[in-house]
């Protein structure tokens, strides 16, 4: 067993609901175990390291610090949300780079009686965790039910790759990880060029008509590309494009209807599960029917060759003479 210390994130009980959902069963499958850290704070989202950068960073080393003090076997730190995973990156990073900063960060977290010294927890997101550590042959051993017929658009947003400090992704402008993972899952994976754009985060607050230009560009580029459903890692991204749609279709006088999924919502469907249990059905663009449609429409020698589907045999010459037939328990696997 993989085993990691985790950090949640305010949005995993709310918006992200489904993200935590499927994340919780697909673990068991991808041999791996998430170990919540006690006592975690929000990071902060987008919003308050521009406001003020000492109180910013203290808060979210304060998660660093209680992960420091519960980590194993030198475990690393794992987010599943984008914003979470890089502000305790950029957090341990600036920290290490700027002795000031280091030195004021320690200071308010002294008051509570915690000290982080940088670099000594490696933070990290879901996804690369997944593709690094577990391996896609150990995801395509797990699949139950490929995702054959499953036209999809992968879209990580701009938080995951960049700035990207570990190096872990060799492409920040066109990753394709999120591509392989979904392609071990049996889906078509179109080639979707806006990928890493910004989803416009809460611009739709500050300034609806940018804001829902942004989602625009991305939903109708997803559909241009034939995709019917859109896969993220991001709960920010993923209750942004897919609760904006209405408001977006409203403006521009569009009719957009682009489901938008968790990456483990798919592992979990391909792995087996039903579909409701990983979240499926909960978003604003219901992706029940979506999902269930293109899967039944995938091409017969596509799921015979998965696996999921017997090869088609033609009907018997009534006129031949009647051949015996072997019992299934004789039958060689």
């Amino acid at each position: 067993m993989n085993s990691y210390l985790y950090y949640p994130g305010c949005s995993m009980e709310g918006s992200g609901r489904s993200y935590r959902e499927s994340l919780e069963g697909v673990l068991a499958p991808l041999g791996m175990t998430l170990e919540e850290i006690d006592d975690w704070n929000c990071c902060g989202a987008t919003e308050y390291v521009s406001l003020s950068t000492t109180p910013a960073y203290a808060m979210i080393a304060r998660n660093l610090a209680i992960a420091a003090g519960e980590k194993k076997n030198g475990q690393s730190l794992v987010a599943a949300c984008s914003a979470c995973y890089l502000n305790l990156a950029k957090a341990d990073h600036y920290m290490g780079q700027q002795p000031a900063l280091n030195a004021r960060v320690n200071d308010a977290l002294g008051a509570g009686g915690l000290h982080y010294d940088p670099g000594t927890v490696k933070v990290r997101h879901l996804l690369e965790v997944i593709l690094n550590d577990i391996g896609l042959d150990r995801v395509r051993a797990a699949v139950k039910k490929p995702l054959t017929g499953l036209k999809v658009a992968p879209y990580l947003g701009c938080m995951v790759p960049r700035p990207d400090v570990d190096g872990a992704y060799a492409n920040h402008e066109q990753p394709n990880d999120l591509d392989r993972l979904l392609r071990a899952l049996g889906a078509e994976v179109v080639d979707y060029p806006l990928k890493t754009e910004c989803c416009g985060g809460h611009m739709t607050q500050v300034a609806p008509k940018l804001g829902l230009e942004l989602i625009r560009r991305l939903v109708s580029e997803a559909e241009r590309r034939e995709a019917v459903m859109m896969v993220t890692v991001c709960p920010m991204c993923q209750i942004n494009i897919d609760a904006y749609q209405g408001e977006m279709n409203a403006m521009f006088h569009t009719h957009h209807k682009m489901p938008i999924v968790f990456f483990t919502q798919l592992m979990g469907v391909a792995f087996g599960l039903e579909p409701g249990k990983v979240g499926v059905g909960r978003e604003y663009t219901n992706a029940s029917k979506t999902l269930a449609k293109a899967l039944k429409a995938a091409p017969q020698e596509a799921l015979v060759a998965a696996g999921v589907a017997p090869a088609h045999r033609p009907k018997p010459d009534k006129r031949a003479l009647p051949m015996p037939r072997m019992a299934d328990s004789e039958v060689e696997e």
